[in-house]
This record gives structure tokens, C-alpha cells and sequence, in this order.
């Protein structure tokens, strides 16, 4: 049985969710209209039957306009639940009197402000600058100026910049279009960095994104004559560590060009850290279907696989984030009775999270 990629493995889900609300359309736009007993007569069931789905959902809703209903379903920054919760809107139903709409959009006001106890955060008060690495130039660091930051209200002023960006960005963009965020105050910045308006954090994004797409629009790759090596050790506690590794792409020149890496870990009970033989077939299988899955020629590489310490680690190179999120969540459904499995997906242009084993082919 090979994985389902062609198709929404949450399509039975979905439906069921959809014909659920269809039922109680009314009422739920009647309790937003009317604005009585939202919390228990919406949120509420909302909440309970998304978790019924899978967990990860998140909403916002309010009236659009004097007749229409929005729902905003949202995966509050989660990278992982960003693809159902596109793919949750995008099989709902036309409903009169309803929008929904997948993913927190930008705000479009440049007044809007976040209001947090006696803070507030919007581009009067908050100032940005890029940080340059001449090693890593498609890298885009942001060191963001506030000023009414300080190291009392240290952490509240780091929520507030990050809810703010989440949504004057909107969630897509905020968590695709920036690498890294430092926050700061005025007086810990040289005072000969040229401070910009955050009024223009949108602009200089997307002139940053057009400029890194045209770099590596097209750019293809295949696997098939790559060279591999393989790393041995063994720890003072006995437990064994073998890696097998694409030599040949962990010295490649444009990692740049597949700026996520999905790692997923498979856990199991071993001897010396290692797999039984039962438990190495299975995981061969697996990394095989896997694979199948997630091909070269579509945007998918596969730097690194390592087993050691009772986990099997696999690093895969990705141009997107959202066919990895669908097989790892299928992953974890099929096998999550016989392995313990954790993923995750991280924007990482230039592989720093490899270097470790870079290292030994110095």
C-alpha cells in the first residue's frame, strides 16, 4: 500500500465537516450577527468538531460586511497544518451570507495597531533593518526596532512584534517570506544603521522573494548520479551511530533553491541504539515508500538518513513545504503504531542544520 499524495488524505474529514456546518449555517450566522452567546453557541462546537478533523485548526470570525459572515480558519503559525487548513477551505461549500477564507490575510490598513496591556505595536513605533551575511546573501535576516522596548517588558514586547508582523504580513507570508527575526531596542542599535519604516517591510519583502524566485526559477536536480558515503561511531556507552550521506549535494552550491528541510524521526526500542532486524526492514520499507512519495524531480532531496540512539532520522532538502507536511501526517497515521514518529519543517537555506555532518567531509 503506497502513500496517497494525488489526493486529500483528510477528504472524508473534510466533507463530514462541511455537511455538519451546511446543517447549522443559520444558526451560526445568526450568533455572529446578533453577537449573543458566540463563545458557547459557536466556538465551542467550532472548535470541537475542527479537533475531530485533526488538531492544528484555529478561527476568527466577524462580520465582513452588514450581510455577510467571515470565517478566517487559520494554523496560528504552524508551518505543518498550513496545507489542511488551505485544503479545509478549499472544498467548502458556497453558503449565502458566508466567506471562508484559509489563512490569517495581511492587513491592509498601515494604522492598524496591536494593543497589549499598556503596549501597543504598529509602524509609528516599530522600525526594521536587514542583517547582511556576505556567505549567505538569499539569507533574509530582519532585526526589527521597537521603542518602547526594554528588558522589563522583554517578553511581551517579542509577542506583540511577532502577533503584529503575523498580522500585518498575514500568516503565510510572515512565515514563509522571513528567516530570521531579532527584536531590539533603539539603543541597541549603531547609531549609523539607517532605520526603515516598517510601512515598507512589504515592499522590501517582495522585492527580496521576486529576486530570490527569478535566482532559482527552473532549477532542477536528479539524484541518480550523486555519491553517497556513509559515517560510523561508536559512543563510550556503546550505542552505535550509522549515517548514510549524499556527499554530493551537501557540497552543492544552491541549497538555497530547496529552502526547507523536513526531518522525521522514527523511535524504537534497539539494542546498542540500534534497530532489530524485524525493525531495519520496516524502516527500509518505509524510506523507500517515503521517497516515492516525495521524488527528486519534483523538488525533494534526501541528504541525510541516520540511525542511532534508538531513533532514525531522515533530512530532506524540499522546494516546498506542503507535500512533506501531507506525507509525514500519513506517515504517522500508518505507522504510528509500530514507531513513535516526530517531524517537523524548518526554513533553512543553506543547510546549516546538516553542518555537523558536513564536517567529516572536510
Amino acid at each position: 500500500m503506497t502513500l496517497n499524495t494525488t489526493t486529500n488524505p483528510l477528504q472524508k474529514q473534510y466533507q463530514d465537516f462541511w455537511n455538519w456546518f451546511q446543517e447549522h449555517q443559520e444558526t451560526f450566522y445568526h450568533v455572529i450577527k446578533t453577537e449573543q452567546n458566540i463563545e458557547e453557541e459557536f466556538f465551542s462546537v467550532l472548535s470541537q468538531k475542527l479537533d475531530e478533523i485533526k488538531e492544528g485548526f484555529f478561527y476568527l470570525s466577524g462580520m465582513l460586511d452588514e450581510d455577510t459572515v467571515e470565517l478566517v480558519l487559520t494554523a496560528d503559525g504552524s508551518l505543518l497544518n498550513i496545507v489542511f487548513v488551505e485544503e479545509l477551505v478549499e472544498t467548502a461549500p458556497k453558503l449565502k451570507g458566508w466567506k471562508f477564507t484559509a489563512l490569517k490575510p495581511a492587513i491592509e490598513n498601515e494604522n492598524f495597531t496591536i494593543n497589549m496591556g499598556d503596549l501597543s505595536f504598529g509602524v509609528h513605533n516599530i522600525h526594521f533593518y536587514p542583517i547582511e551575511h556576505a556567505d549567505y546573501p538569499d539569507q533574509v535576516d530582519l532585526c526589527f526596532v521597537y521603542e518602547n522596548f526594554d528588558e522589563e517588558n522583554r517578553e511581551e514586547s517579542n509577542n506583540g512584534i511577532y502577533i503584529f508582523l503575523d498580522n500585518f504580513l498575514g500568516e503565510l507570508e510572515f512565515v514563509t517570506q522571513i528567516d530570521n527575526v531579532q527584536i531590539v531596542s533603539p539603543h541597541e542599535v549603531e547609531p549609523t544603521q539607517e532605520l526603515i519604516s516598517t510601512s515598507k517591510l512589504k515592499a522590501y519583502l517582495n522585492w527580496r522573494n521576486k529576486e530570490f524566485v527569478e535566482k532559482y526559477e527552473g532549477l532542477r536536480y536528479d539524484t541518480e548520479n550523486d555519491e553517497y558515503g556513509t559515517l560510523e561511531q561508536e559512543f563510550e556507552s556503546g550505542d552505535i551511530l550509522y549515517a548514510v550521506l549524499d556527499t554530493t549535494l551537501l557540497n552543492w552550491d544552491a541549497t538555497a533553491s530547496h529552502p526547507w528541510i523536513a526531518t522525521i524521526t522514527f523511535k524504537y526500542e534497539g539494542v546498542n541504539g540500534m534497530p532489530n532486524e524485524n525493525q531495519y526492514e520496516k524502516l527500509e520499507l518505509i524510506h523507500e515508500e517515503m521517497m516515492t512519495a516525495l521524488p527528486d524531480f519534483e523538488g525533494y532531496l534526501m541528504l541525510c538518513r541516520v540511525t542511532s540512539k534508538n531513533d532514525r532520522d531522515v533530512f530532506i532538502a524540499c522546494k516546498d513545504f506542503r507535500k512533506p507536511s501531507k506525507v509525514f501526517y500519513e506517515l504517522s497515521q500508518k505507522y504510528g503504531l509500530e514507531f513513535e514518529i516526530e517531524y517537523q519543517i524548518s526554513r533553512d537555506k543553506y543547510w546549516q542544520s546538516l553542518d555537523y555532518f558536513r564536517s567529516f567531509q572536510q
